[in-house]
């Protein structure tokens, strides 16, 4: 208001054109590359045009012949001449540039200027004829009570903006969230609102009509149609819902929506969800930073922890975290196949550990993100929990024993990752394993002699061995499977994809060529551990 009153005030028409470019920057990230005026028919460009370019962006305002177009400016990412229009006649032009695509409410407050310019520039002009002719006069009068209206009518237009800034900006310092932005998203449009996470799961509903259940999202579809909301410029209506990202520094972090079934969205409606988004935005991102705050402490007192620390400090820095070390606690080694175990996999961890009630420390450590947690965790819950963050169950979790103290952790982390790799390498990879449920492969641990180990197996499958490397056969591999299925030959045949009867043939092979009769207990026994140490501890290598 204050520039618009600059703008009327001015005293001729050049000022009121170098006062709207000297406060372009004040509609956004906007730079005046050129300004004219109209002047007896030709365009008169402005002293304070930038000289690096004049001619090109002199050409191309011409050929627009009055029209509002696009400008080509070397090292400008966006550029547009817009005409400064009064009533019957084309004032001028400004010409403005910015390095990113402006918003839609960084344009609206570009028009809201270039609509005070332009009526700015309709007065002063007006005032000259009013000098010249008194008959003009009366017209110029009509025209400015006509401006004067729409100025009205953008002035309460902003006012109803700045009431949403405000409310948008109470509702970030309160820090209310999800549901105290849907709440106000859903007063100011009358329409239901909602915000889901990327993934496509509802964290937040204000409004009727919500369903119950809330459907399970589709991997497939949710990342259609964010692709979909990301190549356009502000909210976009999918099916009944106009769709906002709620993207701080480029990263989405989750959709907030407004269910608009009736179609009855408005221009208000669009620049209250942009804001709503905008302000959710900016929540979401200083949570995100607290959280990495959190995590790089937890990490730093878990990989002391790992490595091996005194207690009187662990229990110190534990408390500073507010972590509980003097209970029992447990290693949890978590590896998911199609993520790296970077920070956002991490944080993807400790939300699963959080929703299914595990109190936690957390790192990343050697391929791998590991929890020291003071429960025992379930045996499935972590991991289903992992799953529906993830969209598959493509993943494996290793757990210790239990530890009683702060030095016994690291001999638990290594337990930890014992469980995992014996699971990784069982026939059912994905899932979690206890240390304390491997029975046999607690004995066939990293701890037992390797050499002794090797002899061990080379006594019971060295022929067979020997037999696979001369003929590029898998008799090894079939006798494993065998005593995998319980000695089943239908299974056994099916996990190998061969027929019952190559099944038998093999099978007599093997007795063939070591000797061993898998009828006598003690020969199977010894060749099933044998086939066990193979897999798991020499990792199936000649």
């Amino acid at each position: 208001m204050e520039l618009s009153r600059a703008l009327f005030e001015a005293p001729s028409e050049g000022e009121i054109l170098r006062l709207a470019m000297h406060h372009i920057a004040a509609a956004g990230p906007y730079r005046a590359e050129a300004g004219y005026l109209q002047v007896d028919g030709d365009l008169v460009p402005s002293p304070r045009n930038a000289h690096a370019h004049t001619a090109s962006v002199d050409r191309r305002v011409r050929e627009l012949e009055g029209q509002d177009g696009p400008v080509t400016v070397p090292h400008w990412a966006w550029g547009w001449a817009l005409g400064l229009r009064g009533v019957e006649r084309l004032h001028g032009y400004l010409v403005v540039t910015s390095r990113t695509q402006p918003t839609g409410a960084q344009r609206s407050l570009l028009a809201t200027l270039v609509w005070h310019t332009a009526a700015a520039l309709s007065v002063a002009f007006a005032q000259r004829r009013q000098r010249e002719d008194a008959l003009e006069l009366y017209r110029v009068r009509e025209e400015r009570a006509t401006l004067q209206q729409q100025l009205i009518s953008v002035v309460a237009e902003l006012g109803n903006q700045r009431a949403v800034h405000s409310l948008m900006a109470d509702i970030a310092a309160s820090g209310g969230g999800e549901e105290a932005v849907t709440r106000a998203l859903h007063q100011l449009t009358g329409l239901p609102a909602l915000v889901e996470d990327r993934f496509g799961r509802l964290k937040a509903w204000s409004g009727p009509g919500r369903p119950d259940p809330y459907p399970e999202p589709d991997p497939a579809r949710q990342g259609d149609m964010l692709h979909a909301v990301a190549r356009e410029v502000g909210p976009v209506r999918i099916k009944d819902r106009l769709i906002a990202l709620v993207r701080p520094h480029g990263e989405i972090l989750g959709v907030l929506a407004v269910v608009d079934a009736l179609s009855e969205a408005d221009e208000r409606t669009v620049f209250v969800l942009e804001h709503a988004a905008a302000s959710l935005a900016l929540e979401l991102a200083h949570l995100r930073n607290l959280a990495e705050v959190e995590l790089r402490l937890h990490r730093e007192l878990v990989d002391d922890l790992l490595a091996g620390t005194d207690a009187a400090s662990a229990y110190a820095r534990s408390e500073a975290v507010g972590h509980d070390l003097h209970r029992s606690h447990y290693v949890v080694v978590v590896e998911w196949s199609n993520r790296a175990a970077d920070d956002s996999f991490a944080r993807t961890v400790g939300r699963a550990a959080s929703a299914v009630g595990m109190r936690s420390l957390l790192t990343r450590h050697s391929g791998h993100v590991v929890l020291v947690a003071d429960d025992r965790p379930h045996a499935h819950a972590l991991h289903e929990a992992l799953a529906r963050e993830t969209g598959t169950r493509s993943g494996t979790i290793g757990v210790s024993a239990p530890s009683d103290s702060v030095p016994d952790i690291p001999h638990r982390y290594r337990e930890a990752q014992r469980a995992l790799e014996v699971r990784l390498k069982s026939r059912e990879r994905y899932g979690t394993t206890f240390f304390d449920e491997l029975g046999l492969y607690r004995i066939l641990g990293s701890g037992a002699d390797h050499q002794e180990l090797e002899t061990f197996v080379h006594e019971w499958l060295g022929q067979l061995i020997d037999y696979d490397s001369r003929h590029h056969a898998t008799m090894v591999e079939t006798l494993s499977r065998y005593f995998d299925c319980g000695g089943n030959y239908d299974e056994a045949a099916a996990s190998l994809a061969i027929h019952r009867s190559t099944l038998r043939y093999r099978l007599q092979r093997i007795r063939e060529i070591s000797g061993n009769d898998l009828t006598n207990v003690e020969d199977r026994l010894n060749l099933q551990v044998a086939t066990r140490v193979w897999k798991i501890v020499l990792g199936g290598s000649g």
